[in-house]
């Protein structure tokens, strides 16, 4: 097949955009040839296991599944009965961007609450965590977080170990969607049982597509008995893959050393870059100070700037982008694992001609 795109060009709406990394190409052409057993009985999946297990502890066992939504409404299926709730920020991906997936696939309901960095507090939890007992109320039975959030901020440790004490004290489980987890541990500086295992979570979904791979996630459950019947769940939700071997094979080629952390690394450093210079370009008057403002912190590999939409139309003839709340003038910038000094170098050019 005719290559059909320009390998050269670049976007910022979204670290999906980036391809497959080389390592992961390459696992999956080793893991070709031959047979393997279907459904999750091969060699691979095996490793996984072993791979998984070191980053979470001994008690954990992994069920790798096609995307995020999947895994998440996997998880929170294995979590809840049907007449159970999630509570979950409304910024969180299982609210804004499944299309309503976990609640037609699941029959769940998710309660939401507003919060100001896409992070929730035990306080913030008890807003919707209530009604236990009471029959016209979907009773709470987990919390849903996001590390890191929709927002591009990271959960501590300790912020995570608050959530898990509050919820498990009231009988909640908890689960951690991990799409950028591995961007939320760069940033923390901590391995990944730090604010999953160690900090009590439940259920974690293992992301793996915006930090590299061609498709595959996974659910982890972390703790014995956070796995109730996930083994036939994952086969209800449609997301059982019967050449499993090569979505095992790209989640070990990520997480079977450093290349998850690295690439992760990378993509952080590269939103830093942007948000730097961009706040350089302000200090200094290259940028009209009443042209551009952030509207969160970016703590991993995201920045959320706030400008004029006329001027977010004009740059995005160059760079892609997406509004994030338009009528609010504000959009999302992505960097990727892929993302290079010479990009973020090229997009602030662009901006700052603009905003000049």
């Amino acid at each position: 097949m005719t290559r059909l795109h320009d390998p050269a060009w670049r976007g910022f709406a979204s670290d999906n955009y980036a391809g497959i990394h080389p390592e992961v190409l390459e696992a999956i052409a080793d893991a070709n040839g031959g047979h393997q057993v279907a459904y999750g009985d091969d060699v691979y999946t095996a490793r996984l296991q072993e791979v998984v297990r070191g980053h979470f502890g001994e008690q954990a066992e992994a069920f790798p599944v096609f995307n995020g939504t999947g895994a998440n409404v996997t998880a929170l299926t294995s979590a809840l009965p049907r007449w159970g709730a999630v509570v979950a920020a409304s910024t969180a991906h299982i609210n804004t961007d499944e299309g309503g997936a976990p609640e037609r696939v699941t029959g769940l309901k998710i309660l939401t609450v507003d919060t100001p960095d896409g992070k929730l507090t035990p306080e913030l939890i008890d807003r919707q965590a209530w009604g236990w007992g009471d029959e016209h109320r979907a009773q709470p039975l987990a919390v849903s977080i996001t590390n890191s959030t929709e927002l591009g901020t990271v959960y501590t440790v300790d912020e995570i170990r608050a959530i898990t004490e509050h919820a498990h004290a009231v009988g909640m489980k908890v689960h951690l969607d991990g799409a950028r987890i591995a961007n939320a541990a760069a940033a923390l500086g901590a391995p990944l049982r730090a604010f999953t295992t160690d900090a009590g979570v439940d259920l974690v979904s293992l992301g793996g597509t915006k930090n590299g791979i061609l498709a595959g996630e996974a659910v982890v459950a972390v703790h014995p008995g956070a796995a109730d019947g996930l083994v036939y769940l994952r086969k209800y939700t449609m997301q059982l893959a019967s050449k499993m071997r090569f979505l095992s094979a790209q989640l070990v080629a990520l997480y079977e050393g450093d290349l998850w952390l690295t690439s992760a690394q990378r993509a952080n450093a590269m939103a830093a870059r942007l948000r730097g210079a961009l706040e350089a370009a302000i200090a200094s008057g290259a940028i009209r100070p009443d042209a551009l403002g952030f509207a969160h912190p970016t703590d991993a590999n995201a920045v959320f700037a706030r400008l004029a939409n006329g001027a977010a139309d004009r740059i995005r003839e160059s760079f892609r982008f997406y509004d994030w709340d338009r009528a609010a003038g504000e959009v999302r910038w992505m960097a990727s694992w892929d993302t290079t000094e010479t990009d973020i170098d090229a997009f602030v050019a662009a901006i700052t001609a603009e905003l000049a």
